[in-house]
């Protein structure tokens, strides 16, 4: 059963979120089974790439469908007109936005999830299948500490070093230092082994690549020249990103015309004169 955080205990601009999860088995109430779910993706924002990137990796096309939403919302309050029924079904009288993604249900033509995190772990340990092993019981710890230095110390750190109106240069300086440490720590690992927690792909590496995409089609935007000199310095990591990219399960769902369309819409205010150098000649997307 899907659980709605009320309206009135979130703050204004947050959206209710959806928390179902899916269980182990039918005693669980939702539980893997093939075709009763859908994603609603829109690759274009990064929670909904990370989605999209794991689906593809978990080669679950023929199990769990997966719909394509346009790069930006098209009803006047940020969410999605093909969502609304979902979102109506789901919770009573709901007037707040049909945001994406969702994970829905076929079988009750409700919401089970919006939530990012919750959506990932799920894909990862309830619909595997014969896909490979993104969460490996041994790696859990460090998959949520390369998620929470991807959020905090790089992608929010670039946001806010790239702000205007900051006291100072060490306003600036400071952010800019977060950043670079987190940089210099990823490209420690990624000079070592091919992946971000060696040998395999895991979870970890959804988590930085949707974020090197993001610094490099987003927060580039919001940082001098000067910094997004040094951010190019990272030779391992800008290597790794190109790898990457070539992979069949992450080319496909990278629009970066999209991405940047999406940024267009929600940047508020001046943006910084960013770099003229492009980090990653990233993949054109084709869809079927």
């Amino acid at each position: 059963m899907s659980v709605v955080v009320p309206s009135s205990l979130l703050p204004a601009s947050a959206v209710p979120v959806f928390r179902g999860r899916i269980g182990r088995d039918e005693h669980s109430g939702h539980y893997a089974v093939p075709h009763r779910y859908r994603l609603h993706v829109a690759p274009s924002d990064p929670g909904c790439l990370s989605i999209a990137l794991t689906h593809g990796l978990l080669g679950l096309d023929d199990t769990l469908p997966l719909t394509v939403l346009p790069a930006t919302p098209d009803t006047p309050d940020g969410g999605y007109a093909a969502l609304r029924p979902l979102y109506e079904a789901s919770a009573h009288l709901y007037d707040g936005p049909a945001a994406a993604p969702v994970l829905s249900d076929g079988w009750t033509g409700r919401i089970v999830s919006t939530h990012v995190p919750d959506i990932l772990r799920d894909l990862a340990l309830r619909f595997r299948g014969e896909g490979p092993e993104l969460l490996p019981e041994e790696h859990r710890d460090d998959i949520e500490a390369i998620a929470d230095l991807c959020e905090r110390s790089v992608n929010r750190a670039a946001q806010r070093a790239g702000e205007l109106g900051l006291d100072g240069d060490a306003a600036h300086r400071d952010p800019l230092d977060v950043l670079f440490a987190a940089l210099g720590s990823l490209e420690r690992r990624l000079a070592r082994h091919p992946y971000v927690l060696g040998e395999a792909p895991t979870a970890a590496d959804v988590h930085v690549w949707v974020t090197l995409v993001q610094l490099d089609t987003v927060h580039r935007w919001h940082l001098d020249a000067t910094a997004m000199d040094r951010v190019a310095g990272y030779a391992s990591l800008w290597a790794y990103a190109r790898r990457m990219a070539a992979r069949p399960e992450f080319a496909r769902r990278l629009d970066i015309d999209a991405v940047i369309r999406r940024h267009r819409a929600h940047c508020r205010g001046r943006e910084a004169a960013g770099a003229a150098i492009r980090l990653v000649d990233w993949p054109t997307v084709t869809r079927p």
